[in-house]
Formats: C-alpha cells, structure tokens, sequence
C-alpha cells in the first residue's frame, strides 16, 4: 500500500533530523561548557592579596603595588578607609565585612600587603576570635608595630582630625601596643633605612619571621622595585630575596 509507505517514510525521515539537531545541540552545549569548566578550574587556583594603604592615603597610593601584584598572578582587593573619622577597630571592622564580600571559594589563600597605619588594621583583623578564611602570608611595609614616637609628637595637635594618630603613639596604653600577638602567621616586615616617621626599631614584631632594611623613605616605599619583588617573593615563599636588587629609586 503506497500510502502508507509514504507516510512511514516521511517519520524516518522527520526522526533523522531530529536526531541530528539533538546532537548538534549537545554538542553546542558541551563547547559551551568547556570554557566554563576550565575558567572555574583556573578560579579555584586563584590566591588573593589584600592591601591595605596608610594614614592619610587612599588606595591610589597603592596603586603601583598592586599592578606589581596582579602581574604576579595573584587577585588584589586594594582596600580603601578614611583615616579622618574612624578608629582602628572601626576602620578593621571595616575591613572584615569588605574581606567578607570578597573572598571567593576559588581563593585557595588571602594574603595582606600593607603600608604604616594599614598594617595596624590588618593586626587588628588577625587578632580576632573569627579569623578571615585561609589566611596565607602578611608583608608589612614601614609599620609603626611598636607605636612611634611621631605619633606622641603630632597627635596632640592632629589627634582632632586624624583619629588613629593617638592610637599610635609609642607607650603602653596604646591601640598600638596592646593588640594580642598574631598567631600561626608568616609576617615579613620591611623597613625603610631613612624613614623619619616610624624608626627601625619601631618597625619590629615579636612574631616577625623577617625583617628587611631597604633603602628610602616613608611615604614612598610601595613605589620601589625592589620593595615590590621583595613583597612577591614573601607572598611566595616566606622568605625575601637574598641578593642585591638594582634600583636607582631616591623614595
């Protein structure tokens, strides 16, 4: 019977072509997919830097660090505060809620990076009862970890308008001087040799792994090449370069 010959062989053929374009679009689906994967596995290998500016300074400041940082591979949240209307602990807990925004599940390890008064914060931060997820290294550029004797100077007459200077002065019952230890943490430090602002023996921590002497000031040390080699190589390893690094950098 011709007709329903015909009609069978029109459902073979309606069957192919669906087929066909079930299978085109798998296929479609898997290309689609592959990329994902495969950003999602470069995601989980991701380490991210936290950096932190100091008193009187924004994240502008820590700019060129934190290309240095992104060229090394690492993700960088470049933390920004003002210093003009908060505390320490004000201005960590501010951080701590930014921190909880923006570490992703793909971050295998948070590092910090930061420069004078933004080291103070990151202090208070690990010193909490909740510490942020996957804590990894800290490198502390010209930090005033002992108070500074600046801060006792200047903080009768700026205390007004800078909030955290008091904070910072060089005795005991300083903000400064009585924050508990950082625990199970490798901290670098790295110290300016012409710093007027905090002093070399200011700059140390009990629980320091190292301390590094580089040339320069305070105000500009973020901005040298030796300095952000030095940052990469601690994040890295815990340990800085050993040999000279040339530079020419006056800050």
């Amino acid at each position: 019977m011709p007709v329903p010959r015909r009609a069978a062989a029109r459902r073979r053929a309606t069957s192919a072509v669906l087929l066909t374009v079930a299978l085109a679009v798998g296929a479609s689906d898997a290309s689609a997919q592959a990329p994902s994967r495969a950003a999602d596995a470069h995601e989980r290998a991701r380490e991210l830097v936290v950096v932190a500016h100091g008193m009187g300074r924004s994240p502008i400041s820590m700019w060129p660090l934190t290309k240095a940082l992104e060229a090394a591979g690492y993700d960088v949240m470049n933390f920004g505060y003002s210093s003009y209307c908060c505390t320490i602990a004000e201005i960590g807990e501010q951080l701590r809620r930014e921190l909880a925004d923006n570490v992703r599940p793909y971050h295998t390890k948070v590092h910090f990076v930061g420069h004078s008064l933004g080291n103070i914060v990151i202090r208070y931060v690990l010193t909490r009862d909740t510490l942020p997820p996957r804590v990894g290294r800290v490198v502390m550029l010209a930090p005033p970890n002992q108070g500074a004797n600046a801060a006792n100077t200047f903080s009768p007459f700026t205390g007004w308008l800078l909030k955290p200077v008091a904070e910072l002065r060089a005795d005991s019952t300083a903000t400064v001087r009585k924050l508990p230890r950082v625990q199970g943490v490798e901290i670098g430090v790295i110290a300016a040799r012409d710093d007027r602002t905090v002093k070399l023996p200011e700059t140390h921590l009990a629980e320091e792994s190292a301390h590094l002497v580089v040339g320069g000031g305070h105000s500009f040390i973020m901005r040298r090449e030796d300095v952000k080699q030095q940052v990469v190589a601690f994040l890295r390893t815990g340990q800085f370069l050993s040999g000279p690094i040339e530079t020419d950098e006056w800050w």
